[in-house]
């Protein structure tokens, strides 16, 4: 199979189990749902487990590579977090509940999302530390910031806080952006005095 070919399998692969998870399909289910044939997907991995991991890395590459397309450029460090931030939940919102439900229980999946999670998390204390230098934020414990990030992106994604405030997922990820964006100004800026 050529490397197009292969591209492709894995990009209709993805949009299948991001849309459906994939707990509950089988090499012959993906085959006739993809209207191809076992061989092709064997030729694009040598297992179920393997296809799904292959879909899942390539759709973290890709979120990531789009993400990083958008805030390339961006010099104001509170808007360059802000787009941050705003880009992980675009494409995390492609990810049906039942999807990201398998991909957390199941550990290929789970350490590829815990590696793509950490990633993110090291882009946001690079950020933090960026504006701290900068002047634009006031000092904070850029690995804390980052860390509860993390945390609270893992919570929207999961589900339990949305469920909690009532809010969609786009709605949570505006306010994630602006708790942030508020604990990272300057105290006059944040309105609580000199």
């Amino acid at each position: 199979m050529d490397a197009e070919r292969r591209a492709s399998v894995v990009r209709q692969l993805e949009e299948l189990l991001l849309r459906e998870g994939f707990s509950g399909l089988t090499v012959d289910s993906m085959a006739a749902r993809l209207q191809c044939s076992k061989s092709t997907l064997y030729a694009v991995a040598s297992s179920k487990e393997q296809l799904v991991a292959a879909a899942i890395r390539n759709f973290f590459r890709e979120a990531t590579e789009r993400i990083e397309r958008r805030i390339a450029g961006i010099e104001d460090p509170r808007e360059r977090i802000a787009v941050y931030l705003a880009s992980i939940g675009t494409e995390m919102s492609r990810m049906s509940a039942q999807c990201y439900s398998d991909m957390t229980s199941t550990e290929v999946t789970w350490e590829i999302y815990r590696l793509n999670s950490r990633a993110a998390a090291e882009r946001v204390r690079q950020f933090v530390d960026e504006g701290v230098r900068a002047g634009a934020f006031r000092q904070v414990h850029a690995d804390f910031v980052a860390v509860a990030v993390s945390v609270l992106i893992d919570s929207i994604q999961d589900g339990e806080l949305l469920a909690r405030t009532g809010l969609s997922s786009g709605a949570a990820y505006g306010e994630l952006s602006a708790l942030v964006l508020s604990a990272l100004a300057h105290r006059q800026e944040a309105g609580t005095g000199p």
